[in-house]
């Protein structure tokens, strides 16, 4: 059950980072305005999600991809708070979907952290 839990967690991620490269431009839309080279950002934070992911999968690299994934949920947390504050209503993400992402964050974490624990 915890390699099922490893294969699923790693495999969003890979996604979720392919989608940074296949739409850079939403994603851009979510850097905030404080940031320098937004597209740049989006980018180096997809290549990191994909590199992390597949990391986790071999025992000697996962506690440190894991981590990883960890502190990169954290770098773009102030891409997740621009989103919430600078909602505009009729956008295509529901506003409670925006809410809740904030403390799903932490749901993420603890999901990683427990995949670092996996010695198989």
């Amino acid at each position: 059950m915890a390699k099922l839990s490893l294969w699923i967690m790693a495999a969003g991620y890979v996604l979720v980072g392919l989608a940074h490269f296949n739409h850079t431009s939403d994603f851009v839309k979510i850097v905030p305005p404080s940031l320098p080279c937004p597209a740049a950002l989006v980018y180096i934070s997809g290549f990191f999600e994909i590199s992390l992911s597949l990391a986790t999968l071999f025992k000697s690299s996962r506690r440190f991809a894991c981590y990883g994934i960890i502190a990169l949920l954290f770098a773009v947390l102030p891409a997740n708070i621009y989103m919430l504050t600078s909602y505009v209503p009729g956008s295509p993400i529901a506003h409670w979907i925006l809410v809740l992402r904030i403390p799903f964050q932490g749901v993420l974490m603890l999901w990683a952290y427990g995949n670092s624990r996996i010695r198989e």
